[in-house]
């Protein structure tokens, strides 16, 4: 049995997740200060996505390779395959890579195992209050989620830290509850009210969205909900009594954040859009407000 156990751990300990970036110190990912991983690849395609190089994964077709200046990427042949290798230490950013890929993907991702995460982790435990596992979208990976967060709980040294997820909020009732007794908390994008609106701006509808919230508030799980406002193109603002009345019933503790649609990183149909002005953000947070919406986290830049 014990032989069992500790194949089975080692088993956990030596899943791995695609990872797009890892950020060790953040304070706009949860409570307090967070080493925060970002994952590779989403199921939403969301015309207005700050970071769509993270939605697809990259298939190797090696069309970036010869555009990096620093010779950074490498093709290889892998069990019958081929790879594209990123080389972080030769890589100056430029971004090249990105803006010939077919699929605007990114070939700088990296592989790393639960263990690996959890040197780093250590590394950084005396200046964080936890981790917040984001994305593309974080719950596509959700078994390196799972032992990865178990693994923390178990380990004296790291059971302190908060574990969170930053997530659309796509994932099945089934798979929140195999991973909420690892979790203290969840963000959840809510990218629009109406569901034609969230089909048109996502792709996707949003009655899976409005489920995750629901249990997430009833199993005291739902940290924080956020609505992007784009002015003339999301519709918080103009189903307001509705927004408002489903916010009030949620509990009191949970934050309503709002950020403001800006072109920073987005692409195609949505750089026609109208980026959204303090002006406008104050007058949503206001009609908000007074229908009775509290704990409302408003955008310290605008940019």
């Amino acid at each position: 049995m014990k032989w069992r156990q500790a194949t089975r751990s080692n088993a956990n300990l030596n899943k791995v997740a695609i990872v797009n970036q890892i950020i060790p110190f953040s304070c706009v990912d949860g409570p307090g200060s967070r080493l925060v991983i970002f994952l590779q690849g989403c199921n939403f395609n969301c015309k207005n996505c700050h970071n769509p190089h993270t939605i697809d994964l990259c298939d190797s077709c090696g069309d970036c390779v010869p555009t990096c200046p620093k010779k950074a990427l490498t093709l290889i042949a892998d069990d019958n395959n081929n790879r594209v290798i990123w080389d972080e230490s030769l890589c100056s950013q430029c971004d090249i890579c990105l803006s010939v890929c077919p699929k605007q993907s990114t070939p700088k991702t990296q592989q790393y195992s639960v263990r690996e995460i959890l040197d780093l982790i250590r590394s950084q435990v005396h200046f964080i209050n936890g981790v917040t596992v984001s994305g593309g979208e974080a719950s596509l990976q959700l078994p390196f989620i799972i032992a990865l967060f178990r693994a923390m709980q178990s380990s004296p040294d790291l059971s302190h830290l908060s574990c969170m997820i930053d997530s659309n909020g796509s994932l099945s009732l089934n798979g929140w509850q195999q991973v909420l007794p690892f979790i203290q908390g969840a963000m959840i994008d809510l990218k629009a009210w109406q569901q034609d609106t969230h089909h048109y701006i996502t792709g996707r509808g949003n009655h899976r969205i409005f489920s995750t919230l629901k249990m997430l508030a009833e199993l005291g799980k739902l940290y924080e909900v956020r609505l992007l406002h784009i002015p003339r193109v999301s519709d918080f603002d103009s189903e307001v009594d509705a927004v408002a009345h489903y916010l009030t019933q949620l509990p009191s503790n949970v934050r309503v954040k709002l950020n403001a649609f800006q072109h920073h990183g987005v692409t195609g149909e949505a750089l026609m859009w109208p980026s959204c002005t303090e002006a406008q953000m104050r007058q949503l947070a206001n009609d908000l407000t007074q229908r009775g919406v509290n704990n409302l986290i408003l955008p310290d830049i605008y940019l």
